[in-house]
């Protein structure tokens, strides 16, 4: 019996943020990949080593969490303005399913890097020392990321002293700016028209809800209300099958509610979006790291699930939905950050803390925000090919 030998892929292994996955260059990619369908999702599976039943990716690239499950496709910006088309996939782990319907902020920090040293931003813009400034195109989102890379003699800095709680080692502090980061495709940035919802949920109850479009789809929720403190670490929620099944089926009726599926069965095909999450008071905890976090560090705590988990630290995107809503008076997140007008908020997650701001305004009567930042740090971790059947795809 024959069998369809190897073949490699030029691909680039990163670290964004709290996440990693495998980098393509559009242009490098197998013909038949080079366009969205299904010989490209087939080629990522195989790469990333999904679907794999036991849960661990051990034939692949992935490491068997939502954070470390996915993939990211680049080329020259066809959009003005632009250095850079990001195309991000969300891969699940035991389905065969990749998920693009949003955006992953934690590799957003890693694109700038990629697209420099691999010739994908006119090197007019890139200088040999100081800070070059990369212009993302969110393909999946339709939205800019203005990424704010360090030079060092002619090369990305990727060392420093930056560090970034949920990830072990320091590295060279990269600033994003996710611009315009609510969902324009519809109007509102609450999809409801609210602030704060009644959210139905059979089985659960009646829910107080922000719903928000902005970094990506979030559905908050109250800690106290579903029988949490916001000081949970993930072990707390993730070892009960009961929470979560609770928790994908909020998410469910949330994304009924938003408008982002018209079924709760098309709930199951939209995994990525949207984030569940739930937001406390300050209070003080030990994070996954053993690092202490007393209440006067923080000014709320949020917890956050990805893929049908609670995410380990936070996911860069719910970390936009986070300050856009603090920056919002009236919402979840705004009143248990202390309320009132707030330009940035420093959160509690499982791994630690993160500072995030946004600049909101209220314009005729609906929420505008201009633009939300953060800090992340990423690096390169290998380089070269990756190789899969060359019958995969």
């Amino acid at each position: 019996m024959s069998h369809a030998p190897q073949i490699k892929i030029p691909a680039t292994y990163m670290r964004g943020g709290t996440s990693k996955g495998v980098f393509f260059n559009l242009a490098e990619l197998p013909e038949s990949a080079q366009v969205a369908g299904p010989a490209r999702d087939n080629m990522i599976l195989r790469v990333v080593g999904s679907p794999d039943p036991y849960g661990k990716q051990t034939d692949g690239m992935g490491g068997a969490t939502s954070s470390t499950s996915k993939s990211v496709i680049l080329a020259k910006s066809s959009v003005a303005d632009h250095d850079v088309d990001y195309l991000f996939g969300q891969v699940a782990i035991d389905k065969a399913f990749v998920d693009w319907s949003g955006n992953c902020g934690n590799l957003s920090a890693a694109v700038g890097a990629f697209a420099i040293a691999n010739n994908l931003v006119e090197a007019s813009r890139v200088p040999d020392n100081g800070i070059a400034v990369v212009r993302i195109w969110q393909a999946n989102i339709s939205k800019t990321i203005i990424a704010h890379v360090p030079m060092l003699n002619g090369e990305v800095c990727e060392t420093g002293d930056f560090e970034l709680d949920g990830v072990t080692f320091p590295a060279a502090e990269v600033q994003l700016d996710f611009l315009e980061p609510a969902d324009d495709d519809g109007g509102s940035m609450f999809p409801t028209g609210n602030l704060v919802d009644d959210l139905e949920v059979p089985g659960v109850g009646t829910l107080k809800a922000t719903m928000i479009n902005a970094g990506i789809p979030t559905i908050f929720l109250n800690a106290e209300e579903i029988g949490y403190t916001g000081c949970e670490l993930q072990d707390d929620i993730n070892n009960d099958e009961k929470a979560l099944a609770r928790f994908e089926n909020i998410r469910a009726h949330g994304a009924l509610r938003m408008g982002l599926i018209s079924d709760l069965a098309e709930a199951q095909g939209r995994q990525h979006t949207p984030k569940v999450a739930f937001v406390a008071k300050p209070a003080a905890y030990t994070s996954s790291s053993g690092k202490n976090i007393t209440a006067a560090d923080i000014d709320l705590q949020v917890r956050a699930l990805s893929m049908g988990k609670l995410h380990h630290a936070m996911m860069g995107t719910a970390a936009v939905a986070i300050g856009t809503a603090a920056a919002i008076p009236g919402t979840l997140v705004n009143l248990a950050a202390g309320g009132g007008e707030l330009e940035a908020v420093k959160f509690g997650h499982p791994s630690g803390t993160l500072k995030v701001g946004a600049a909101a305004q209220l314009v005729e009567r609906e929420w505008t925000v201009s633009k939300a930042s953060m800090s992340r740090s990423a690096r390169v971790l290998m380089e070269g090919w990756v190789k899969i059947p060359g019958d995969s795809f």
